[in-house]
């Protein structure tokens, strides 16, 4: 690449280099979160914007630096339109910007939807695989019907041998029987089941994704859950303070999490502490606390979405491209030292 040159990836481009590559990306969120709790991170607090008049879509900007083996710095732009879903569109849209960490300049420029998935979905995969009893687990829960528990199934798959079947919910039953089709797609000898209410998936599964589009907690009673649950709590505002009080939970970042209205910052609301969270995913691949206080608990864990993990994998995507040929570089993109801006 050019001095002045930048690097464009398109969502199809990414989504190229990035398919069928689950346990490498399984990989670099485990050592993105490693990076983390070892303090070789840059991660300032989300910002959202949002809109007066329209309390529902926001966009939310992700700035981040992984050191470690990614040495990568940048910032994900990533749009939540619910509404997007009813026109035919996808609910988020995004875009990465990564930079130099010798020169500060804008070195590649990624369609980030597609990152921002996958990235959740490993991080959910590996909190499965870490807290819950993966090579046990033949049957998972899914609640919302959406990209990202699609998402997670794909990336269950890869770590979970035994998984052989899923009950789904979604308020909307036709997105549940498009959800059910694209599942069996991706593995013809997987069985899929909706079901026509919440309850349903926590009497039959003790292995459970969440991934609404929930502004507000909708989910108050876990009484009829199957014994040794683990949520995947990833759309982090379905689950009522009383009920994150009753269960053991895991986040991500211990300061991250408590914030936006999240559920585990609702209960801090209500508790005035936060001793109710065990630690992070980190803690527990680090060995620094047990996965589970008891065989009998539910555990919870509530991934605020972290940037340095999109930062790590559009990296991971920038060296692909790099290795295949991929990507258009438009090697005027930026301009010379003002220097020479009166010769332009």
């Amino acid at each position: 690449m050019m001095q002045n040159g930048i690097l464009i990836l398109t969502g199809q481009e990414v989504l190229g280099l990035l398919n069928r590559r689950e346990s490498e990306i399984v990989d670099v969120a485990r050592k993105t979160y490693e990076a983390h709790a070892k303090a070789e991170t840059s991660l300032p607090h989300s910002t959202f914007l949002r809109f007066p008049d329209d309390p529902v879509n926001r966009i939310i900007s992700l700035p981040a630096y992984v050191g470690a083996g990614f040495k990568v710095a940048g910032i994900k732009w990533i749009s939540s339109f619910p509404g997007n879903l009813e026109q035919g569109l996808d609910r988020a849209s995004a875009v990465v910007i990564l930079n130099s960490v010798e020169t500060g300049r804008p070195q590649a420029i990624l369609e980030g939807s597609i990152i921002s998935a996958k990235r959740t979905a490993a991080s959910a995969a590996l909190a499965a695989q870490t807290l819950h009893n993966a090579q046990e687990t033949s049957s998972v829960g899914l609640i919302g019907c959406g990209l990202i528990n699609f998402e997670v199934v794909r990336f269950l798959l890869t770590v979970l041998e035994r998984l052989q079947s899923l009950v789904i919910f979604d308020s909307q039953p036709e997105r549940a029987r498009q959800f059910k089709n694209k599942c069996q797609d991706l593995s013809p000898w997987i069985e899929v089941k909706a079901v026509a209410r919440i309850e349903m998936v926590f009497e039959s599964c003790s292995l459970i994704s969440i991934a609404t589009t929930a502004v507000s907690p909708h989910i108050t009673d876990l009484s009829l859950r199957a014994p040794a649950s683990t949520i995947l709590h990833i759309s982090l505002r379905d689950l009522s303070p009383e009920v994150i009080l009753s269960c053991d939970n895991i986040v991500d970042d211990l300061d991250h999490a408590f914030r936006a209205q999240t559920s585990v910052h609702l209960a801090e609301q209500l508790v005035r502490h936060r001793d109710f969270v065990s630690g992070s995913l980190a803690d527990i691949l680090l060995r620094k606390i047990p996965a589970r206080k008891d065989k009998e608990s539910i555990t919870v864990f509530s991934p605020f979405g972290l940037g340095i993990l999109d930062l790590a994998l559009a990296k991971m995507a920038c060296d692909l491209a790099g290795k295949e040929g991929k990507g258009r570089i438009i090697e005027s993109f930026l301009p010379d030292t003002w220097l020479n801006w009166d010769k332009c």
